[in-house]
């Protein structure tokens, strides 16, 4: 096959990728009905997949904050429950050193307990802005996840109409680069690859360009029509082809 594309004329060359051109630009054209879609998707996912692990972050964070509540709830518990037995050992004390000692582990009890207050005092602030920040983040995955679902049906609409087409297409699009050398195939991919309407041939229309739109010299655009050499635009570098390039008969 490559001796093939060397052997072809110029004309040939020319029409082969004007050829590669028309099903290219009809393969941008479904990619510009699927539109930002696909990036908006993967987007959404990734920020999905961000809000997932602050949320479950969050939810470890909540029930530490939990466990220390609990924990000092216990505490207090413990404590009242250690100063009623330790006042009823007052009752029975025989002697100032047992009434002194008791007193002090009365006294810590209260101490554990003031302690455990303040404790949960500032624990329970921390849950509170916890559990804030995570309903509103559960909120906005939700909102997220509803927004997913809708551009995913879009995309999934819009290749579901497409991709037979599409398939068709690319097998064209394979088909129409095997009868071009690949000196001429890197040099249409540099172009195309350079602009975004990804024109990399283009006909010359109203004496102009059909990719810049500057006007092309009659002298060039002569040469054009005869297509004994590839021309490309001195302004943006396309291959100008004739309008009628597509003709066999004008060769």
């Amino acid at each position: 096959m490559a001796a093939a594309t060397q052997d072809a004329t110029v004309a040939e060359k020319l029409r082969a990728l004007y050829e590669l051109q028309l099903v290219d630009s009809e393969i941008d054209q479904i990619q510009i009905m699927k539109g930002e879609l696909p990036m908006e998707v993967s987007d959404l996912e990734d920020d999905i997949a961000g809000m997932e692990t602050r949320i479950t972050k969050l939810e470890s964070q909540v029930k530490e904050l939990e466990d220390e509540l609990n924990k000092h709830r216990g505490n207090i518990k413990d404590a009242e429950a250690l100063i009623s037995k330790y006042q009823t050992q007052l009752d029975n004390v025989k002697n100032n050193r047992e009434y002194e000692a008791l007193t002090k582990e009365i006294e810590m009890q209260h101490l554990e307990i003031k302690l455990s207050e303040k404790r949960i005092r500032e624990y329970d602030g921390q849950l509170d802005a916890k559990k804030k920040t995570l309903e509103t983040n559960l909120e906005r995955k939700e909102a997220k996840a509803k927004d997913l679902d809708a551009k995913k049906v879009e995309l999934d609409s819009i290749i579901e109409k497409t991709e037979k087409e599409e398939d068709k297409l690319r097998k064209k699009s394979e088909k129409a680069r095997k009868k071009i050398e690949d000196r001429l195939l890197k040099s249409y991919d540099r172009i195309r690859n350079g602009y975004r309407n990804g024109l990399s041939v283009v006909t010359v229309e109203r004496e102009a360009c059909g990719g810049c739109f500057n006007m092309i010299p009659p002298q060039v655009q002569l040469e054009i029509s005869q297509r004994k050499k590839i021309i490309a635009c001195e302004h943006c570098g396309r291959v100008l082809v004739d309008t009628d390039i597509l003709n066999p008969e004008g060769d």
